[in-house]
């Protein structure tokens, strides 16, 4: 049996292959000595080999889960039968290896089960509904980002590799209590000038220096605006307004959450600047395919004055308003609306997230699929804020719109993205991805598992883990408490388990389960307003695969996990299950190897 996965443009690959390289070199040997049994002919037979939980049978009530680590060197497993249901996932998690699709075989030593959950998930494939359009609440427009996304991966992955030699630090009332407590700050220009990236590419970039007026002072933000910007943009009440609300809420939102950026220049504030040359960033012959870059935060100006195109402060870039389009995308007061304020969030994440890593602890930045996870989070963070204030169905222009007006710039990141990983949970690295790749399903990933994480542990968690080590996975069981492969196998079944069709959604263990977002409901409201296509082809994105009766092998990356179901016949007691490389040798053991197990209540 081999998994599928599907394929967007952009993303990463799925399919089926096999895995090379020093990781499994010492498998590959071991498997070119193994004969193959496999075909319709009858089940496969194997030796007991256990995984670390001895060699008795595995009896898991209805509704509850077992994590099996496969790391010792074990291969198989027994199941109750009777007539058991089990969702099965294979994982791997582990951060230690690099990003390569690793081969692996998950078979059962009962023809009849095998049969028997082909039989089943068949009809759950079939069973998928296509939903009118106006039978449930409606979704946002989508916004297409993959010229966002693709400058603000190169701005990090540029990052990560300068020397951090040039640096500048806080002052050491800074370090003790943050921005908002800065000594003396500095009376504010009413014009000066900046150094404004104005290359996309970022190994060979450039600057533009251009000269901005100070016109908003807020208590923590200072908006500058770009004298070049073009005709037709804000009212003075209108720039008001806009800035009231990065300085009154968004900035509040983010450092509630995440904890206060550094403070540099002792300025007392984060700075705005809205240019032209921000707009300039994307040509307009992609601003229809690509999207168009709303904003961005640069670490190239935190570097001292040794370094020319520093501002040497705490910064964060936007496009101005564009009606005519003059300089490339026409960019409408609404569309600023839309984009920015989410855009804001994201790279502000990012910029408490270096300032803690880099500019006050002097380490490294933090692993940057972490990172990434958390900036989706703080757009969401946003969301979240204005569904709190307008339950349904006010604020809506539509009343049957899940979301309000107010929250709509803010939810296409996790929605989308996470959608995206739900097709692909097996070649989508949670662990490996850098930010200079590409793709929506690693990122939408990664905001589940933070999304998770923060269900499980409060959202003080987000906070806590910007003070963490530079290393992902050990910052995050340093905060949560709980070893990774724990976390990591209830974050796989709950992305599955919560919200189980037609059972109450406390039916799961609450580690199973999500708290302030019901995915399963996000994802089939996307579906109803937008699938259909090759992106948004289920209902329901995570697929189920029937445990095999052969040798048959699929693949995994590190950092992923596959779904299958297994349903016992019942007239047999005890089911087996191998879990094992091509072949049935062990997995290597820095993979740590692991099924997470869910008995599936009756009727599912």
């Amino acid at each position: 049996m081999k998994a599928k996965s599907y394929h967007r443009p952009g993303g990463r690959r799925g399919g089926i292959g096999i895995a090379a390289g020093g990781l499994l070199a010492a498998l590959v040997t071991a498997c070119s000595n193994t004969p193959t049994n496999s075909g319709p002919t009858g089940p496969i037979t194997f030796s007991n080999s256990a995984c670390a939980i001895g060699s008795g049978t595995v009896s898991i009530p209805a509704a509850q889960a077992e994590l099996i680590d496969c790391s010792n060197g074990g291969t198989t497993l027994t199941l109750a039968g009777n007539g058991a249901s089990y969702l099965i996932l294979p994982q791997f998690p582990t951060d230690q290896v690099s990003d390569q699709l690793v081969g692996y075989s998950l078979a059962t030593g009962n023809l009849a089960a095998a049969t028997a959950s082909a039989e089943r998930v068949a009809t759950l494939r079939a069973s998928t509904r296509m939903e009118a359009p106006g039978g449930a609440s409606r979704l946002p427009p989508r916004r297409v980002m993959q010229r966002q996304m693709a400058f603000d991966g190169a701005l990090r992955a540029r990052a990560r590799r300068a020397s951090g030699a040039q640096r500048l630090s806080p002052t050491p009332s800074t370090l003790a209590t943050g921005l908002s407590a800065a000594i003396a700050p500095s009376p504010q220009a009413s014009t000066r000038t900046f150094h404004v990236l104005s290359s996309f590419d970022p190994n060979t970039p450039s600057w533009t220096t251009v000269t901005a007026t100070l016109s908003y002072a807020g208590s923590n933000v200072l908006v500058y605006v770009d004298q070049a910007a073009p005709a037709g943009g804000f009212t003075s009440t209108q720039l008001e307004a806009f800035g009231q609300l990065f300085d009154q809420t968004l900035y509040g939102i983010d450092t509630l959450n995440f904890g206060p950026p550094s403070d540099v220049d002792q300025n007392g504030h984060v700075i705005m600047l809205m240019s032209p040359v921000v707009n300039a960033d994307t040509p307009s012959s992609v601003c229809a395919s690509q999207g168009y870059v709303a904003g961005f935060f640069d670490e190239e100006d935190f570097n001292n004055a040794s370094d020319p195109n520093s501002n040497q402060g705490e910064i964060f870039y936007s496009i101005v308003p564009d009606p005519n389009g003059t300089v490339s995308c026409a960019h409408s007061l609404s569309d600023l609306g839309l984009a920015v304020p989410a855009t804001f969030l994201h790279e502000l994440q990012h910029l408490i997230d270096f300032s803690q890593h880099v500019i006050i602890n002097h380490g490294l930045p933090e692993s940057s699929w972490l990172d990434e996870g958390l900036s989706i989070v703080a757009e969401e963070l946003g969301s979240l804020y204005y569904e709190q204030k307008c339950p349904p169905p006010s604020c809506r222009t539509d009343p049957t719109q899940l979301f309000p007006d107010s929250a709509e710039g803010f939810v296409q990141s996790f929605l989308y993205d996470s959608y995206q990983y739900g097709l692909l949970p097996d070649t989508a690295s949670l662990t490996l991805h850098q930010d200079s790749d590409g793709g929506f399903s690693w990122r939408g990933g990664d905001w589940a598992m933070m999304r998770w994480l923060g269900d499980q542990l409060g959202s003080g968690v987000f906070r806590r883990l910007e003070q963490g080590p530079d290393d992902g996975v050990t910052d995050i069981v340093s905060v949560a408490g709980q070893p990774f492969p724990s976390l990591f196998g209830n974050f796989g079944l709950a992305l599955y388990t919560d919200s189980l069709p037609g059972l109450p959604r406390g039916t799961a263990p609450l580690t199973d389960r999500f708290v302030s977002r019901n995915l399963r409901l996000l994802w089939d409201r996307l579906y109803v307003t937008y699938g259909g296509g090759a992106d948004i082809p289920l209902p329901f994105p995570i697929q189920l695969f029937p445990v095999s009766f052969d040798t048959s092998t699929a693949v995994m990356d590190p950092g992923t996990m596959s779904y299958f179901r297994l349903d016992t016949p019942s007239g047999d007691s005890t089911v087996a299950i191998r879990f094992s490389g091509p072949g049935g040798a062990p997995l290597p053991a820095i993979l740590h190897p692991q099924l997470s197990l869910f008995r599936l209540p009756p009727g599912q």
